[in-house]
């Protein structure tokens, strides 16, 4: 009874705060989420769980996915530092470890910060497969960018006296052979 009761009402609030947070494309919608919403959700998650099966237990939990994550991602973090290593030496470009060694960064500070949502998301960069599919998508979205010329590379200064506070972009979009390089011709 009260406890669906209160589970119920957490929870739409916890959807009504995340559905305001991501309702904008903007940066501080993005800023609300990360720094607001998550730990909102994590908070109340530790304190039903801390309720269902004890302080003590709750906070080994914290400190047992700490460790285990942290274990796991120094593990993967050096097989993909000689993986890295390798495609450097095999005069490769390391795309992929470089991809992969982030998000175990990006895992293990997740792991070590207290909460179930942030372990979930640390134990998934963990994962290989979830990896290759970050990658993928990654790869995708980068590949649309630079089709629809909507990405390119800062510049440093090139004598021009631009007055526009953006740098000027240096155009990467791919050319084919005897292509003039001009778009719309």
């Amino acid at each position: 009874g009260a406890t669906v009761r209160r589970w119920s009402v957490g929870f739409r609030a916890a959807l009504d705060l995340l559905r305001f947070c991501t309702a904008t494309h903007h940066a501080v919608g993005r800023l609300l989420l990360l720094f607001i919403a998550i730990p909102v959700i994590e908070l109340f998650l530790l304190i039903e769980i801390g309720q269902r099966v004890g302080t003590l237990t709750t906070v080994g939990i914290i400190i047992a996915t700490g460790l285990v994550g942290a274990s796991l991602a120094r593990q993967q973090g050096m097989s993909t530092l000689a993986r890295l290593r390798a495609d450097l030496a095999a005069s490769r470009l390391p795309a992929e470890p470089i991809v992969d060694g982030v998000l175990i960064l990006v895992a293990a500070a997740v792991l070590i910060t207290p909460g179930l949502l942030t372990d979930v998301a640390g134990f998934l960069c963990l994962i290989p497969a979830f990896r290759q599919l970050v990658r993928r998508y990654l790869k995708q979205t980068f590949e649309r960018a630079v089709r629809e010329g909507t990405i390119g590379i800062p510049q440093a200064f090139d004598g021009a006296g631009t007055s526009s506070r953006r740098p000027p972009m240096k155009d990467v979009t791919p050319r084919r052979p005897g292509d003039s390089g001009r778009r719309g011709s």
